[in-house]
């Protein structure tokens, strides 16, 4: 509901500034006209001058999103535009609503206990074979969404098979509308099963932290509530997104404490204004290894999303990095390196992507 108010943010107006270039319009170019010369192009023209100028090698793409089946192109697809092929990052809490709602409809006659011992073997099976899928980099929780990040490390049988059997109770047989899993304690046995296959499987866990939209509980969005569950999984690789914004620095301090924890820096670009951007840089790079940040764009719905996220991480990075280089607390080749690590290489390792750098002009 607050959208309408977008347009007078910084962020807004460096956006427009930065989409003038991309299209080449008069520096006086009003918003209006960005979108009626955008209007004029064709989808492909669109997407072929964004990815280019982004210079992705490679998109790892969380098709859970609502709306993707009815509005977005599959993973696949987006190989025409890549020097490298897109991999799958597997949205856990679909594949968790997905297999309530099969075991639902087979309008069988359940238990507590028995529905839960089905659902939890369920669940394990399919994320076990997207964890053996080549096409899957890993495995992305937004348990943020849905109760918040202070995900219990110890199971809790009894309050688990409750919650899925009130949803049992609430979704007759027959014309099950959406589901939406809103029970703590089924949550956060999502989440550990979960961690569980990503350890046994070597595959990374992203979480979405921080920065969202209205759906989320702010004040339990912040990564320190992840803390326990951090210390409890020491075989799994966590991966905080969105730069935690606003609490970058907690998810800094995880990162430099707990070898498991790697921290991404998406998002912010292009959400939040320049000077911000480059603040939050700075706070991440006050505790938090080099080696264990990561950008990505977070592109999604439009392929502009993905040019802007590039330029904006790309402009705001070196202006960081040069105001360490300056003040004697990097040498310029091990800004060089820090850059590289966090555009590319970090990334490369963590999801086992095994690719070679292909830096276009």
């Amino acid at each position: 509901m607050a959208l309408q108010d977008a347009v007078y943010t910084l962020a807004h107006t460096a956006a427009r500034g930065n989409l003038i270039q991309l299209y080449d319009l008069p520096r006086n170019a009003s918003w209006e006209d960005i979108k009626k010369h955008r209007a004029a192009r064709t989808y492909d023209d669109l997407c072929r001058l964004c990815f280019r100028k982004a210079k992705i090698q490679c998109i790892l793409i969380d098709d859970g999103l609502g709306g993707v089946k009815e509005m977005a192109e599959g993973y696949q697809w987006h190989d025409r535009y890549m020097h490298s092929p897109t991999r799958r990052i597997v949205r856990v809490e679909v594949v968790a609503q997905d297999t309530i709602m099969e075991i639902l409809g087979t309008g069988g006659v359940w238990r507590p206990v028995p529905l839960l011992t089905s659902f939890s073997g369920t669940l394990r099976e399919r994320l076990v074979e997207s964890a053996k899928d080549p096409n899957v980099a890993g495995f992305k929780s937004v348990v943020c969404y849905r109760t918040g990040l202070d995900v219990s490390a110890v199971a809790d049988p009894a309050a688990e098979a409750a919650a899925l059997f009130s949803i049992y109770h609430q979704h007759p047989q027959s014309g099950i509308p959406p589901l939406r899993l809103a029970d703590k304690p089924l949550n956060d046995l999502i989440v550990r099963t979960t961690l569980e296959v990503a350890a046994e499987h070597n595959k990374p866990v992203q979480f979405h932290t921080g920065l969202g939209d209205a759906d989320i509980t702010l004040t339990r969005a912040s990564p320190a509530h992840l803390q326990p569950l951090i210390a409890a999984n020491p075989r799994t690789t966590f991966v905080l997104l969105h730069a935690s914004y606003p609490y970058m620095r907690e998810g800094g301090y995880l990162t430099a404490m707990y070898e498991n924890v790697y921290f991404d820096i998406g998002e912010v670009f292009p959400a939040v204004s320049r000077g911000g951007q480059e603040a939050l840089i700075r706070q991440v790079l006050e505790l938090a290894p080099t080696n264990k940040i990561m950008w990505s764009s977070d592109g999604h719905w439009w392929p502009e999303t993905y040019y802007l996220g590039s330029l904006q991480a790309r402009r705001a990075l070196s202006s960081v990095l040069q105001v360490a280089v300056k003040a004697n607390e990097l040498r310029e080749e091990e800004a060089a390196r820090v850059a590289k690590d966090i555009l590319f290489h970090t990334a490369n390792r963590v999801y086992h992507l095994e690719l070679e750098p292909h830096f276009p002009h």
